[in-house]
């Protein structure tokens, strides 16, 4: 099957955000980037919840290569659904470039399309100025505070994002 295309031309440069891989192919492109990426190794069940959110996952590639990911699982209560962000990443040479921009306006978009999403959540960890800065520009607000959530990480401490919807 072939994958459906959101193309964005940036910088005289062709950027595809892609939601339409096989699971597999999905899979394998999330370990690569995620290893890169973050400090963390995700368990099954991470890519599991991934590719389960079907269209609420995707790959930026820039040219051939993948270059980014933003990886959500759908959180079902009674009627509603809460869209939580895992992961939103971009290899550090593609950076400003808007990918991260693009591949968030691309879930924010699907959100809106559906009126059972009420909201859009994520952790940050509380020394991460860059990613608060961001979100914030996407109209997320703090709305809690974890202390100790993260194991292996300095600070452990984490903010909880969310941009209401409904």
């Amino acid at each position: 099957m072939e994958p459906a295309l959101n193309i964005l031309v940036l910088m005289e440069e062709t950027i595809r955000i892609c939601d339409g891989e096989s699971a597999s192919d999905l899979r394998q492109s999330l370990q690569r980037l995620n290893a890169c990426l973050f400090p963390v190794k995700y368990k099954d069940t991470y890519y599991r919840d991934a590719v389960l959110a079907g269209s609420y996952t995707k790959l930026a590639f820039y040219k051939d290569a993948c270059v980014g990911n933003i990886a959500c699982r759908l959180e079902e209560t009674g009627p509603y659904i809460r869209v939580y962000i895992m992961t939103l990443g971009v290899l550090p040479s593609y950076r400003r470039m808007g990918i991260g921009s693009k591949l968030l306006q691309s879930v924010l978009g699907l959100c809106q399309q559906d009126p059972r999403v009420v909201d859009v959540y994520l952790h940050v960890q509380t020394n991460n100025d860059e990613a608060m800065e961001f979100y914030k520009n996407f109209d997320f607000q703090i709305v809690d505070t974890i202390f100790n959530y993260y194991i292996r990480l300095d600070p452990p401490d984490c903010y909880v994002l969310s941009r209401r919807l409904r």
